[in-house]
């Protein structure tokens, strides 16, 4: 395994997000991924990516064991200076690691370091 696809795999899904996961990618046949970000506040976005780095899905706002998202998500829509972490959790098989680099390229402005 290379030192990026290392990197890539520290932040994985926890089991509360897998299900949501599941479903996005239920409802979006071209999604070969989901892109998650986590949020200082504990709500998360998440939406499919299709192979050419593409949204495959609407954007998903929640928080876990919440009815809503919470006032500072309903007021900046989850703004990228709350970001935590953020990462793809793909489909199997996975894409190959040059499309996993382009697609995180297209999707986050930059690629992960090594």
């Amino acid at each position: 395994m290379t030192k990026k696809k290392e990197q890539r795999q520290k932040v994985t899904a926890e089991k509360r997000e897998l299900a949501m996961i599941e479903g996005i990618l239920e409802g979006s046949p071209d999604g070969i991924g989901v892109v998650v970000v986590r949020l200082d506040c504990g709500c998360r976005k998440m939406a499919a990516v299709d192979k050419t780095g593409e949204p495959a899905s609407k954007i998903i706002m929640y928080r876990d064991m919440a009815e809503s998202i919470c006032s500072k998500c309903k007021q900046d829509n989850g703004a990228f200076m709350r970001v935590t972490e953020s990462f793809i959790h793909w489909t199997d098989p996975e894409p190959s690691e040059d499309d996993q680099l382009m697609i995180y390229g297209k999707v986050f402005g930059n690629t992960p370091s090594q």
